[in-house]
């Protein structure tokens, strides 16, 4: 074990934060720790790290686990060196290495020491072990796969925003190679190239992950554990988070049934002792029945802590076929260009992810759409279109001494205060927060208010820069079922795979100063940048002309092994389908039995029969994935 909890609990003054909390991260460990917007996901990572004190239990750390923690808080660092010996500070025993070799080449040269001779031998010798010479190289990789360019590396560390600064210290931390490496929501600050290119890094990553992140495309191709902090508890599930959503729903429909089933058992008692306690034959079993019911564990019922509620969007009026014409739309910055004969057209009903590196213009180009930035060339807007632009700059926009709500009331949707405080919730406004004045929000909050404000319009084509950067899972999620209800049309720019693959039906990206439009969703989108770029690579590394061989006939010995190999594969088959009926019988038998009432007046048995119906739950789901494999097998052997 590298690090973990044991029976852990945090408060941070009158709050509880989590409770008998027991978790151990293993080497090889790929952890999502998830949960709602503050609940205590990074003061969690923060006990790891040893800068919290648990409140009672015990946070176990290996003496030797070497733990690395990329954080918000980093950002307060502040330097004149380059980006670049910034991120190799990660070698800080190979950079005392170097300073030392200096140190004693300057005085062997002046005079021999046979003392400073050996020192000098024995740290070339730990210099290439520790591969030394090959720290340049190593970090300019990282450094380029996060999206910095060649010019970038020597440039100071002071010079770059915090979007930037921060993929600094990430390279540094990937660079220093701990045994437990904790990212608190790493994608943020990242675009979809260098996000796919720290997925590739760290699906070869040798030492423990945790990752805080609301990205579900990248926890589902990086964890193989879930962590959720929920209800001041820690639920432990073994998989990606696509089989997290699975389990968890499973688990809440059993222990609802549970409780219910429960509920039926204590109301049937109930009425036998309000009609038999005072009958004197049957007044003694009522007792009876009473003192068992007083004893009784109840089931708690699954309560949702953040229903699914719905975002209601309405238009007012149905724009014309065309929303938006773009012709030659030129922009540049300096000596920069960044659009040159831009051109493309916006049809009513399209829902367009703008999507690319860093740098690209993107957010330029959703600007000049939206009026917002000069440019040259022609915007012209179709009939009938009412437009709302959603960006974080536009937060000015905000009256600063209205509360939350009555900002809402502004927006001109005509909904009643109970229809504005649902869909606050939404945006993670809760109970008192809506009374909050504008002017004492942090910046993610007046974001999220604004983004509010943009998604109740009755505006018929929205345009949004990073709608969900401030959201959590649950709050993308609501907003990605709203925008695929949506009846009017938007452009939108998002390094978020998940919330792009849930609304847009194109894709635009910025290519070589044009805008190239491919008409299909994300996952098609990537399927046909991979053929491409398979095309492309047999046209760069053309295969030489094979000779012509006449193939000679197969030996026949050859068709008996495949007979042989074949019937071996129809035992296994019928074997398996056999063992699959009966788990499902066994599992169908379970459930019937889960639902007796008088199985939940028996604390052990109802343990012990939960147990083996999860596990019998988990054998019918790999017996069923081993099933197909097998018929596929077994189809291909034909």
């Amino acid at each position: 074990m590298l690090a973990g909890f044991q029976d852990l609990v945090f408060e941070f003054g009158a709050r509880v934060i989590v409770e008998d909390a027991t978790w151990h991260i293993h080497p090889g460990d790929r952890v999502g720790l998830i949960g709602f917007n503050g609940t205590g996901k990074s003061t969690l990572l923060k006990l790891l790290a040893g800068e919290y004190q648990p409140s009672a239990g015990t946070v176990e750390r290996s003496r030797s686990t070497s733990i690395g923690y990329l954080h918000q808080d980093l950002l307060s660092f502040e330097t004149d060196a380059s980006i670049l010996d910034v991120a190799k500070t990660a070698f800080e025993r190979v950079l005392e290495i170097q300073a030392r070799i200096e140190i004693l080449g300057i005085e062997l040269e002046k005079a021999e020491d046979e003392k400073k001779l050996t020192e000098y031998t024995d740290l070339l010798h730990e210099m290439d072990v520790l591969d030394g010479y090959s720290i340049d190289h190593k970090t300019e990789d990282v450094l380029h796969g996060l999206g910095f360019s060649q010019n970038d590396l020597l440039r100071p560390y002071k010079e770059f925003s915090g979007g930037w600064r921060m993929r600094v210290l990430l390279a540094k931390m990937i660079l220093m190679q701990p045994d437990l490496l904790m990212l608190d929501e790493p994608t943020n600050h990242l675009d979809l190239p260098s996000i796919e290119w720290l997925e590739k890094y760290l699906s070869h990553y040798q030492g423990a992950v945790v990752i805080v992140s609301h990205d579900k495309f990248f926890l589902n191709r990086m964890v193989n554990k879930i962590v959720e902090l929920y209800q001041r508890r820690l639920h432990i599930y073994s998989g990606n988070y696509t089989y997290y959503e699975n389990e968890k729903a499973l688990r809440v429909e059993l222990q609802q049934r549970a409780f219910q089933n429960q509920q039926d058992f204590i109301r049937q008692q109930e009425r036998f002792i309000e009609r038999f306690k005072a009958k004197a034959s049957k007044a003694t079993q009522a007792q009876s029945v009473q003192k068992r019911l007083d004893k009784l564990e109840r089931v708690e019922e699954a309560v949702v802590e953040r229903p699914n509620i719905r975002i209601n969007f309405s238009i007012d009026k149905v724009p014309g076929k065309v929303i938006c014409t773009l012709k030659n739309i030129g922009k540049q910055f300096g000596d920069i260009r960044i659009l040159n004969g831009g051109t493309a057209e916006i049809e009513r009903g399209d829902k367009i992810a703008l999507i690319g590196a860093n740098g690209k213009g993107k957010s330029t180009l959703l600007r000049i759409i939206a009026d917002r930035e000069p440019f040259e060339g022609e915007r012209n807007w179709g009939h009938n279109v009412d437009e709302s632009f959603y960006a974080q700059h536009q937060l000015e926009h905000l009256r600063l001494d209205n509360t939350v709500l009555e900002e809402m009331q502004t927006a001109g949707s005509n909904k009643t205060d109970l229809e504005l405080r649902t869909v606050l919730g939404c945006f993670l406004f809760s109970g008192e927060d809506v009374d909050k004045r504008i002017r004492v929000l942090s910046g993610g909050e007046k974001a999220r208010v604004a983004l509010a404000k943009t998604i109740i319009s009755k505006a018929n084509f929205l345009m949004l820069d990073e709608p969900t950067n401030h959201l959590d899972m649950h709050s993308v999620d609501l907003l990605a079922e709203a925008l695929d209800k949506y009846e009017g049309s938007l452009i939108l720019v998002s390094h978020d795979r998940y919330f792009i693959s849930r609304t847009a039906n194109k894709i635009w990206e910025i290519v070589d100063e044009k805008i190239v439009e491919f008409k299909g969703n994300y996952t098609e989108w990537v399927e046909w940048k991979e053929r491409m770029r398979a095309q492309l690579q047999v046209k760069a590394d053309p295969k030489p002309e094979k000779q012509v061989v006449v193939a000679k006939p197969a030996p026949v010995s050859i068709d008996k092994e495949k007979q042989k190999e074949k019937k071996k594969l129809q035992k296994r088959f019928d074997e398996l389908e056999t063992k699959l009926n009966q788990l499902r019988l066994a599992k169908t038998e379970m459930e019937a039995q889960l639902g007796n009432p008088e199985i939940y007046t028996q604390k052990e048995a109802f343990a012990t029969l939960e147990k083996k119906y999860q596990t019998i739950s988990q054998d019918v789901r790999t017996a069923e994935k081993d099933y197909e494999k097998l018929f596929e097998d077994l189809m291909n052997a034909e």
